[in-house]
């Protein structure tokens, strides 16, 4: 089964001067700003999906020391969708601090600063220019995707423990596969995490595709809903 993801579009942005990332999809949080081509601020902490104290206190801090950013990029996963969505959700606050007017019949406020996603697991710090990345879909279903150039070549497809075993066996023994999570069962899996140091690098190339508002977490399956009885 392969995950369908946000649809992705290219922007015209040619220019990014100040751009701030957020990525909270895997248990390593982090938090980027990225001025022109230098890094101007990083934290990353031990990301508590029951916590998320961290995140905003680093948030407030790069807001009082640097200011209000150009662009806003989030990690979109696949990983926490608490994290992720906590992440959208801040992002989304932000971007509207500040707004300009537009005049359509009458005025209303729209953001100015711009807002865009991006693949978490295609800004993972590893320094690999491809890779294969694993993890658990949970109800005994784990998913692997593939990444060249910090894209993805082949997106998130389910499957079984067995079968997801079973591929890895095939896969050439020089390709690295990295997991965001612990998985003993696959001894070539490597555990590395996607970084806000690295989404901010890629929000400044304006020939990548990134994933346009309305942002929402990379869905590795349809909601499992509990139909109450009549």
């Amino acid at each position: 089964m392969v995950v369908s993801i946000p649809s992705v579009k290219t922007l015209g942005y040619s220019v990014l001067m100040r751009v701030l990332a957020l990525e909270l999809s895997s248990a390593r949080g982090s938090l980027a700003l990225r001025d022109t081509n230098k890094l101007e601020f990083f934290r990353e902490w031990p990301n508590d999906r029951k916590n998320s104290g961290p995140f905003f206190e680093h948030l407030a801090e790069v807001q009082k020391q640097v200011g209000k950013p150009d662009t806003i990029i989030v990690g979109l996963g696949p990983g926490s969708y608490a994290g992720t969505r906590i992440a959208i959700s801040a992002a989304i606050g932000l971007s509207f601090g500040g707004t300009t007017a537009v005049s359509s019949g009458r005025d209303r406020a729209r953001p100015s600063i711009r807002l865009i996603g991006f693949p978490s697991i295609c800004a993972i710090e590893c320094g690999l220019s491809e890779y294969c990345v694993i993890g658990d879909a949970r109800r005994q279903t784990f998913w692997i995707a593939r990444i060249q150039n910090n894209d993805l070549s082949d997106p998130p497809i389910l499957m079984s423990e067995a079968e997801l075993g079973e591929k890895l066996a095939k896969i050439d023994k020089k390709m690295s596969i990295l997991t965001t999570e612990k998985l003993p069962q696959f001894e070539r899996a490597e555990v590395r995490y996607p970084s806000a140091k690295v989404l901010a690098r890629l929000a400044a190339d304006s020939k990548r595709g990134f994933t346009p508002p309305p942002l929402e977490p990379m869905y590795l399956r349809e909601p499992h809903i509990t139909i109450p009885k009549k």
